[in-house]
């Protein structure tokens, strides 16, 4: 965990190191921005048809649908994972811009920078050095954002209720207008405040699932906020490319051949 003001933008900065349990791994969407700073052989991630390699490391802000990452047999990174708005004051760009388009971090912050910062990390003297220095360099880059407080203050509600929020109350509480509110929304996480629910109760529904035990898909959409079981199948194909049951099948999957991996407790499915 940051010291503050970063640990009101960001839930961690990580360490990655090792030999991926399968060489492609899927990302559904979740309320989670990201940067990653690559010190290994490049990494690939898929979106939709488009495939493209990260030499460098990548930044990408909420996404909207899942992310197929493919890696290589020995991957080295050190990374962040934002809260949905806090990734803006790293970013010379509107968030919306990046939208389920993830780019290298040398489009973000330059070529000469992201060299220097891959230079000191790479000379580091192990993990917690390189988390320091990480650290460092997000704080020196830390700027004002206009509209941060109030993006920010209606995220958090929206994250209190899973996404059961009715999104007309909260710009109606923020004493603004429906579409200013969009606006900010856009501008400083990527999508609506109404996607951001979508996303928050559909990330509810997948930490639900157990998949070493039996799965009663009615009575977790139900306690997720779907309207029924039809709407949570739409809701999840649309998300993950993957049905519901296809899901839960390729998580046992990983279960059988990779008991008790770090990766277990997150929904990363691979197929």
């Amino acid at each position: 965990m940051p010291r503050p003001p970063l640990d009101g933008l960001i839930d961690d900065l990580y360490y990655l190191a090792g030999t991926p349990p399968y060489a492609r791994l899927t990302l559904p969407p979740a309320p989670s921005a990201l940067l990653i700073v690559n010190l290994g052989a490049p990494f690939r991630i898929r979106t939709g048809l488009e495939t493209a390699e990260y030499a460098d490391g990548c930044v990408i802000t909420m996404p909207t649908r899942a992310y197929e990452f493919g890696y290589p047999p020995g991957t080295r990174s050190v990374g962040v994972h934002f809260k949905p708005w806090g990734l803006a004051p790293f970013l010379p760009m509107p968030a919306a811009e990046l939208c389920d388009r993830p780019v290298t971090i040398e489009q973000v912050w330059g070529r000469p920078a992201i060299a220097e910062l891959r230079d000191r990390l790479a000379m580091a003297t192990g993990p917690h050095e390189m988390l320091a220095l990480l650290e460092a360099e997000l704080m020196r880059r830390l700027t004002e954002t206009t509209g941060f407080g109030l993006v920010r203050q209606m995220s958090s509600i929206i994250a209190a209720t899973r996404g059961a929020v009715a999104i007309g109350g909260l710009s109606e509480a923020a004493g603004v207008s429906s579409t200013h509110l969009a606006q900010r929304f856009k501008a400083l996480v990527g999508v609506t405040p109404k996607r951001l629910a979508r996303t928050h109760r559909f990330t509810a529904a997948v930490f639900a699932i157990d998949p070493a035990g039996p799965v009663d898909w009615g009575d977790l959409a139900g306690h997720a906020g779907y309207f029924d079981q039809a709407h949570f199948s739409h809701e999840f194909r649309e998300f993950t490319g993957f049905t519901p049951t296809r899901y839960l099948e390729v998580r046992r999957r990983f279960l059988r051949e990779h008991p008790g991996h770090i990766l277990d407790g997150w929904p990363l499915p691979a197929d």
